[in-house]
Protein backbone atom coordinates (compact mmCIF):
# COMPACT_ATOMS: atom_id res chain seq x y z
CA UNK A 1 0.00 0.00 0.00
CA UNK A 2 1.07 3.58 -0.58
CA UNK A 3 2.51 5.35 2.45
CA UNK A 4 0.29 8.40 2.97
CA UNK A 5 2.74 9.79 5.55
CA UNK A 6 5.82 9.74 3.28
CA UNK A 7 6.87 13.14 2.00
CA UNK A 8 7.82 13.85 -1.58
CA UNK A 9 7.86 16.76 -4.00
CA UNK A 10 4.30 17.96 -4.59
CA UNK A 11 3.62 20.09 -7.65
CA UNK A 12 0.50 22.27 -7.35
CA UNK A 13 -0.74 23.65 -10.65
CA UNK A 14 -2.91 26.66 -11.45
CA UNK A 15 -4.00 28.65 -14.51
CA UNK A 16 -1.60 31.19 -15.94
CA UNK A 17 -1.80 34.41 -13.93
CA UNK A 18 -2.90 32.83 -10.63
CA UNK A 19 0.51 31.66 -9.34
CA UNK A 20 1.03 34.63 -6.93
CA UNK A 21 -2.34 33.93 -5.29
CA UNK A 22 -1.68 30.20 -5.13
CA UNK A 23 1.71 30.83 -3.55
CA UNK A 24 0.08 33.02 -0.90
CA UNK A 25 -2.49 30.32 -0.13
CA UNK A 26 0.11 27.57 0.14
CA UNK A 27 2.33 29.65 2.44
CA UNK A 28 -0.67 30.37 4.67
CA UNK A 29 -1.00 26.61 5.13
CA UNK A 30 2.54 26.55 6.51
CA UNK A 31 4.41 25.11 3.52
CA UNK A 32 7.74 26.43 2.28
CA UNK A 33 7.87 27.00 -1.47
CA UNK A 34 10.70 25.03 -3.08
CA UNK A 35 10.06 26.05 -6.68
CA UNK A 36 7.91 28.71 -8.34
CA UNK A 37 6.79 28.85 -11.96
CA UNK A 38 4.19 30.69 -14.02
CA UNK A 39 1.58 27.97 -13.57
CA UNK A 40 2.21 26.67 -10.06
CA UNK A 41 4.49 25.98 -7.14
CA UNK A 42 6.28 22.99 -5.62
CA UNK A 43 6.47 22.04 -1.96
CA UNK A 44 7.49 19.01 0.09
CA UNK A 45 4.41 17.24 1.42
CA UNK A 46 2.82 13.87 2.15
CA UNK A 47 -0.25 12.32 0.56
CA UNK A 48 -2.19 13.22 3.70
CA UNK A 49 -1.06 16.82 3.16
CA UNK A 50 -2.32 16.52 -0.42
CA UNK A 51 -5.76 15.62 0.89
CA UNK A 52 -5.86 18.87 2.88
CA UNK A 53 -4.52 20.91 -0.04
CA UNK A 54 -7.12 19.46 -2.41
CA UNK A 55 -9.89 20.33 0.00
CA UNK A 56 -8.86 23.89 0.84
CA UNK A 57 -6.97 25.53 -2.06
CA UNK A 58 -9.11 28.05 -3.95
CA UNK A 59 -6.84 28.92 -6.89
CA UNK A 60 -5.27 25.50 -7.60
CA UNK A 61 -6.20 23.17 -10.43
CA UNK A 62 -4.35 19.99 -9.47
CA UNK A 63 -2.10 18.58 -6.75
CA UNK A 64 0.55 16.19 -8.14
CA UNK A 65 2.57 13.89 -5.84
CA UNK A 66 5.97 12.87 -7.28
CA UNK A 67 6.58 9.12 -7.45
CA UNK A 68 9.95 9.17 -9.24
CA UNK A 69 12.03 11.08 -11.77
CA UNK A 70 14.74 10.06 -14.22
CA UNK A 71 16.67 11.21 -17.28
CA UNK A 72 14.84 9.49 -20.13
CA UNK A 73 16.04 9.58 -23.73
CA UNK A 74 13.29 7.70 -25.61
CA UNK A 75 10.01 5.77 -25.22
CA UNK A 76 11.76 2.42 -24.70
CA UNK A 77 13.71 3.81 -21.74
CA UNK A 78 10.49 5.38 -20.45
CA UNK A 79 8.77 2.00 -20.56
CA UNK A 80 11.67 0.18 -18.89
CA UNK A 81 11.90 2.78 -16.11
CA UNK A 82 8.20 2.67 -15.30
CA UNK A 83 8.14 -1.13 -15.26
CA UNK A 84 10.52 -1.30 -12.30
CA UNK A 85 8.43 1.03 -10.12
CA UNK A 86 6.15 -0.74 -7.54
CA UNK A 87 2.76 0.20 -9.00
CA UNK A 88 1.17 -2.76 -7.22
CA UNK A 89 1.58 -0.68 -4.02
CA UNK A 90 -0.50 2.12 -5.53
CA UNK A 91 -3.26 0.56 -7.64
CA UNK A 92 -5.51 -2.43 -7.13
CA UNK A 93 -5.47 -4.98 -9.98
CA UNK A 94 -9.28 -4.77 -9.81
CA UNK A 95 -9.26 -0.99 -10.11
CA UNK A 96 -9.02 1.60 -12.87
CA UNK A 97 -6.47 4.27 -13.77
CA UNK A 98 -5.86 6.80 -16.48
CA UNK A 99 -2.82 8.76 -17.66
CA UNK A 100 -2.47 12.42 -18.58
CA UNK A 101 0.73 14.09 -19.66
CA UNK A 102 2.66 17.12 -20.71
CA UNK A 103 5.36 16.05 -23.14
CA UNK A 104 7.90 18.07 -25.12
CA UNK A 105 10.36 15.57 -26.54
CA UNK A 106 11.67 15.02 -30.11
CA UNK A 107 10.78 11.30 -30.06
CA UNK A 108 7.12 11.98 -29.26
CA UNK A 109 4.84 13.45 -31.92
CA UNK A 110 1.59 12.78 -30.03
CA UNK A 111 1.07 12.95 -26.25
CA UNK A 112 -1.41 10.09 -26.56
CA UNK A 113 1.43 7.78 -27.55
CA UNK A 114 3.35 8.73 -24.39
CA UNK A 115 0.19 8.08 -22.36
CA UNK A 116 -0.13 4.64 -23.96
CA UNK A 117 3.48 3.78 -23.09
CA UNK A 118 2.82 4.70 -19.46
CA UNK A 119 -0.45 2.73 -19.32
CA UNK A 120 1.14 -0.39 -20.77
CA UNK A 121 4.17 -0.23 -18.49
CA UNK A 122 2.08 0.22 -15.34
CA UNK A 123 -0.44 -2.47 -16.32
CA UNK A 124 2.33 -4.93 -17.25
CA UNK A 125 4.04 -4.38 -13.90
CA UNK A 126 0.83 -5.01 -11.92
CA UNK A 127 -0.08 -8.05 -14.02
CA UNK A 128 3.42 -9.49 -13.48
CA UNK A 129 3.13 -9.00 -9.71
CA UNK A 130 -0.58 -9.72 -9.17
CA UNK A 131 -1.54 -12.00 -12.04
CA UNK A 132 -4.11 -9.56 -13.40
CA UNK A 133 -4.17 -5.92 -14.44
CA UNK A 134 -6.44 -2.94 -13.70
CA UNK A 135 -8.61 -1.40 -16.38
CA UNK A 136 -7.50 1.85 -17.95
CA UNK A 137 -9.07 4.55 -20.07
CA UNK A 138 -9.64 8.29 -20.27
CA UNK A 139 -11.96 8.90 -17.29
CA UNK A 140 -10.55 11.18 -14.59
CA UNK A 141 -12.88 10.00 -11.84
CA UNK A 142 -10.61 7.20 -10.57
CA UNK A 143 -6.82 6.95 -10.08
CA UNK A 144 -4.82 9.28 -12.32
CA UNK A 145 -1.13 9.34 -13.28
CA UNK A 146 0.55 12.42 -14.74
CA UNK A 147 3.70 12.25 -16.87
CA UNK A 148 5.85 15.36 -17.24
CA UNK A 149 8.57 14.83 -19.85
CA UNK A 150 10.55 17.68 -21.34
CA UNK A 151 14.02 17.37 -22.75
CA UNK A 152 15.45 14.35 -20.95
CA UNK A 153 13.78 15.13 -17.63
CA UNK A 154 10.90 12.75 -16.96
CA UNK A 155 8.77 12.87 -13.82
CA UNK A 156 5.88 10.59 -12.98
CA UNK A 157 3.25 11.89 -10.55
CA UNK A 158 0.11 10.66 -8.86
CA UNK A 159 -2.60 13.22 -9.65
CA UNK A 160 -4.27 13.35 -6.25
CA UNK A 161 -7.01 15.66 -7.56
CA UNK A 162 -8.35 13.69 -10.49
CA UNK A 163 -10.72 16.15 -12.09
CA UNK A 164 -9.66 19.79 -11.89
CA UNK A 165 -10.24 21.50 -8.54
CA UNK A 166 -11.96 24.31 -10.45
CA UNK A 167 -14.97 21.99 -10.59
CA UNK A 168 -16.56 22.89 -7.27
CA UNK A 169 -19.82 21.12 -8.19
CA UNK A 170 -22.09 24.07 -7.45
CA UNK A 171 -22.38 25.37 -11.00
CA UNK A 172 -25.27 23.24 -12.22
CA UNK A 173 -26.33 25.96 -14.67
CA UNK A 174 -24.25 28.41 -16.66
CA UNK A 175 -24.54 31.37 -18.98
CA UNK A 176 -22.99 31.43 -22.45
CA UNK A 177 -19.43 32.20 -21.27
CA UNK A 178 -19.03 31.05 -17.65
CA UNK A 179 -15.88 31.93 -15.74
CA UNK A 180 -13.87 29.18 -14.08
CA UNK A 181 -14.24 29.09 -10.32
CA UNK A 182 -10.47 29.27 -9.79
CA UNK A 183 -10.25 32.46 -11.85
CA UNK A 184 -13.17 33.96 -9.95
CA UNK A 185 -11.40 33.14 -6.67
CA UNK A 186 -8.20 34.77 -7.97
CA UNK A 187 -10.07 37.91 -8.97
CA UNK A 188 -11.64 38.10 -5.51
CA UNK A 189 -8.22 37.67 -3.90
CA UNK A 190 -6.79 40.42 -6.10
CA UNK A 191 -9.26 43.04 -4.89
CA UNK A 192 -9.03 45.05 -1.67
CA UNK A 193 -12.14 43.32 -0.39
CA UNK A 194 -11.97 41.66 3.00
CA UNK A 195 -14.64 39.51 4.68
CA UNK A 196 -16.96 41.83 6.60
CA UNK A 197 -17.10 44.39 3.80
CA UNK A 198 -19.74 44.73 1.07
CA UNK A 199 -19.27 42.87 -2.21
CA UNK A 200 -21.33 44.20 -5.14
CA UNK A 201 -21.31 42.29 -8.42
CA UNK A 202 -23.31 43.87 -11.26
CA UNK A 203 -23.43 41.89 -14.53
CA UNK A 204 -23.11 38.80 -12.36
CA UNK A 205 -23.81 36.27 -15.15
CA UNK A 206 -23.61 32.78 -13.60
CA UNK A 207 -22.80 34.34 -10.22
CA UNK A 208 -19.41 32.65 -9.97
CA UNK A 209 -17.49 35.69 -8.70
CA UNK A 210 -19.96 36.59 -5.95
CA UNK A 211 -20.36 32.94 -4.90
CA UNK A 212 -16.59 32.57 -4.52
CA UNK A 213 -16.54 35.75 -2.41
CA UNK A 214 -19.30 34.43 -0.14
CA UNK A 215 -17.54 31.09 0.29
CA UNK A 216 -14.39 32.98 1.31
CA UNK A 217 -16.37 35.13 3.76
CA UNK A 218 -17.95 32.02 5.27
CA UNK A 219 -14.61 30.21 5.42
CA UNK A 220 -16.23 27.44 3.40
CA UNK A 221 -13.76 24.95 1.93
CA UNK A 222 -13.94 25.30 -1.88
CA UNK A 223 -14.13 21.52 -2.36
CA UNK A 224 -16.82 20.98 0.28
CA UNK A 225 -19.36 19.91 -2.40
CA UNK A 226 -17.05 17.40 -4.07
CA UNK A 227 -17.26 13.72 -3.19
CA UNK A 228 -14.53 12.33 -5.42
CA UNK A 229 -10.78 12.93 -5.71
CA UNK A 230 -7.91 10.99 -7.24
CA UNK A 231 -6.39 10.15 -3.84
CA UNK A 232 -9.49 8.14 -2.90
CA UNK A 233 -8.57 5.45 -5.45
CA UNK A 234 -5.08 4.67 -4.12
CA UNK A 235 -4.22 1.66 -1.99
CA UNK A 236 -3.68 2.87 1.57
CA UNK A 237 -6.28 5.64 1.43
CA UNK A 238 -7.80 6.18 4.87
CA UNK A 239 -11.36 7.45 4.59
CA UNK A 240 -11.49 8.26 8.32
CA UNK A 241 -8.65 10.76 7.85
CA UNK A 242 -10.51 12.41 4.99
CA UNK A 243 -13.80 12.51 6.90
CA UNK A 244 -12.00 14.14 9.83
CA UNK A 245 -10.80 16.90 7.48
CA UNK A 246 -14.35 17.40 6.24
CA UNK A 247 -15.73 17.54 9.77
CA UNK A 248 -13.08 20.02 10.88
CA UNK A 249 -13.80 22.21 7.85
CA UNK A 250 -17.52 22.14 8.60
CA UNK A 251 -16.90 23.26 12.18
CA UNK A 252 -14.96 26.30 10.92
CA UNK A 253 -17.76 27.68 8.74
CA UNK A 254 -19.03 31.16 9.59
CA UNK A 255 -22.70 30.79 8.72
CA UNK A 256 -23.57 34.48 9.16
CA UNK A 257 -20.87 36.61 7.54
CA UNK A 258 -21.23 40.36 7.84
CA UNK A 259 -21.30 42.71 4.88
CA UNK A 260 -23.81 42.63 2.06
CA UNK A 261 -23.43 40.55 -1.08
CA UNK A 262 -25.38 42.00 -4.01
CA UNK A 263 -25.59 40.44 -7.47
CA UNK A 264 -27.52 42.03 -10.35
CA UNK A 265 -27.96 41.46 -14.07
CA UNK A 266 -30.35 42.88 -16.65
CA UNK A 267 -30.88 39.37 -18.06
CA UNK A 268 -33.53 37.54 -16.01
CA UNK A 269 -32.21 34.16 -17.23
CA UNK A 270 -28.77 35.04 -15.86
CA UNK A 271 -30.27 35.80 -12.45
CA UNK A 272 -32.20 32.51 -12.50
CA UNK A 273 -28.95 30.69 -13.30
CA UNK A 274 -26.98 32.54 -10.62
CA UNK A 275 -29.67 31.81 -8.02
CA UNK A 276 -29.61 28.09 -8.88
CA UNK A 277 -25.84 27.96 -8.57
CA UNK A 278 -25.92 29.84 -5.27
CA UNK A 279 -28.61 27.50 -3.99
CA UNK A 280 -26.49 24.45 -4.90
CA UNK A 281 -23.54 26.06 -3.14
CA UNK A 282 -25.71 26.68 -0.08
CA UNK A 283 -25.17 30.46 -0.12
CA UNK A 284 -28.35 31.73 -1.80
CA UNK A 285 -29.70 33.07 1.52
CA UNK A 286 -26.71 35.40 1.83
CA UNK A 287 -26.71 36.95 -1.65
CA UNK A 288 -29.24 39.61 -2.65
CA UNK A 289 -30.16 38.95 -6.30
CA UNK A 290 -31.98 41.43 -8.49
CA UNK A 291 -32.82 41.71 -12.19
CA UNK A 292 -31.98 45.27 -13.14
CA UNK A 293 -29.72 47.48 -15.17
CA UNK A 294 -26.28 48.19 -13.70
CA UNK A 295 -27.32 51.80 -13.05
CA UNK A 296 -30.10 50.56 -10.73
CA UNK A 297 -27.84 48.29 -8.62
CA UNK A 298 -28.20 49.04 -4.91
CA UNK A 299 -25.03 50.35 -3.29
CA UNK A 300 -25.07 50.16 0.53
CA UNK A 301 -23.17 52.56 2.75
CA UNK A 302 -19.86 51.34 4.14
CA UNK A 303 -16.60 49.86 2.90
CA UNK A 304 -16.62 47.42 0.04
CA UNK A 305 -15.90 46.72 -3.60
CA UNK A 306 -17.83 46.76 -6.86
CA UNK A 307 -16.66 44.07 -9.30
CA UNK A 308 -17.92 44.05 -12.91
CA UNK A 309 -17.15 41.45 -15.58
CA UNK A 310 -18.68 42.94 -18.75
CA UNK A 311 -18.66 41.30 -22.20
CA UNK A 312 -15.43 41.80 -24.12
CA UNK A 313 -16.90 41.96 -27.64
CA UNK A 314 -14.30 39.43 -28.83
CA UNK A 315 -16.46 36.37 -29.43
CA UNK A 316 -17.06 35.23 -33.00
CA UNK A 317 -20.26 36.79 -34.33
CA UNK A 318 -20.51 39.36 -31.52
CA UNK A 319 -20.86 42.62 -33.41
CA UNK A 320 -22.48 44.68 -30.67
CA UNK A 321 -21.20 48.19 -30.06
CA UNK A 322 -20.12 47.91 -26.42
CA UNK A 323 -18.69 51.41 -26.10
CA UNK A 324 -21.87 52.82 -24.52
CA UNK A 325 -21.91 49.95 -22.02
CA UNK A 326 -18.35 50.61 -20.86
CA UNK A 327 -19.09 54.32 -20.58
CA UNK A 328 -22.16 53.43 -18.51
CA UNK A 329 -20.00 51.34 -16.17
CA UNK A 330 -17.69 54.30 -15.60
CA UNK A 331 -20.59 56.71 -15.05
CA UNK A 332 -22.21 54.28 -12.60
CA UNK A 333 -19.03 53.81 -10.59
CA UNK A 334 -18.32 57.52 -10.42
CA UNK A 335 -21.83 58.66 -9.52
CA UNK A 336 -23.18 55.75 -7.42
CA UNK A 337 -20.14 54.13 -5.79
CA UNK A 338 -18.09 56.86 -4.04
CA UNK A 339 -16.09 55.47 -1.14
CA UNK A 340 -15.94 52.01 -2.69
CA UNK A 341 -13.18 50.49 -4.79
CA UNK A 342 -14.28 49.61 -8.30
CA UNK A 343 -13.01 46.77 -10.48
CA UNK A 344 -13.60 45.93 -14.13
CA UNK A 345 -12.38 42.62 -15.55
CA UNK A 346 -11.92 42.72 -19.31
CA UNK A 347 -9.84 41.46 -22.21
CA UNK A 348 -10.60 44.52 -24.33
CA UNK A 349 -8.38 47.44 -23.37
CA UNK A 350 -9.73 49.61 -26.17
CA UNK A 351 -13.20 49.36 -24.68
CA UNK A 352 -11.75 49.91 -21.19
CA UNK A 353 -10.72 53.41 -22.25
CA UNK A 354 -14.43 54.25 -22.58
CA UNK A 355 -14.86 53.78 -18.81
CA UNK A 356 -13.42 57.25 -18.45
CA UNK A 357 -11.70 56.64 -15.12
CA UNK A 358 -8.00 56.32 -14.37
CA UNK A 359 -7.05 52.85 -13.16
CA UNK A 360 -4.85 52.76 -10.06
CA UNK A 361 -3.69 49.22 -10.91
CA UNK A 362 -3.95 46.66 -13.71
CA UNK A 363 -3.57 43.02 -12.68
CA UNK A 364 -2.85 40.49 -15.42
CA UNK A 365 -5.05 37.38 -15.67
CA UNK A 366 -5.95 34.87 -18.36
CA UNK A 367 -9.52 33.81 -19.04
CA UNK A 368 -8.80 30.60 -20.93
CA UNK A 369 -6.43 31.88 -23.65
CA UNK A 370 -7.57 35.50 -23.48
CA UNK A 371 -5.17 37.94 -21.85
CA UNK A 372 -7.23 40.04 -19.43
CA UNK A 373 -6.74 42.82 -16.92
CA UNK A 374 -8.47 43.50 -13.64
CA UNK A 375 -8.63 47.28 -13.56
CA UNK A 376 -8.87 48.92 -10.13
CA UNK A 377 -10.48 52.32 -9.61
CA UNK A 378 -10.41 54.39 -6.45
CA UNK A 379 -13.83 56.01 -6.46
CA UNK A 380 -14.26 59.55 -5.16
CA UNK A 381 -17.06 62.09 -5.24
CA UNK A 382 -16.03 64.76 -7.73
CA UNK A 383 -12.31 64.87 -8.48
CA UNK A 384 -9.50 63.64 -6.24
CA UNK A 385 -7.59 66.42 -4.51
Amino acid sequence: MADFHKKSIVSITCPLGLAPFLEKEVREFGFSIKTKRETGVEVEASLNDCIKLNFWLRTAHRVHYLVDEQHIANPDKLRNWLKILPWEEWFSPDGYFTVTSRVDHPTIENDQYANLVVKDAVADRIRFKQGRRPDSGSNLNKAVLFLYWTGEEARIFIDTSGESLSRRNYRTSSTSAPMQETLAAGITESTRWEPGQHFINPMTGSGTIVIEAVMKAMNRAPASLRNNFGFMHLLGYDDEFYQAIRSDAKSRVNRNPTGKFIATDNDPNAIITAKKNAQTAGVDHIIEFETCDISETSIPEGDGVVVVNPPYGMRLGDDRDLRPLYKQIGDFMKSECPGKTGYVFTANMKLAKKIGLRASSRTLFFNSTLECRLLEYELYRGSKK
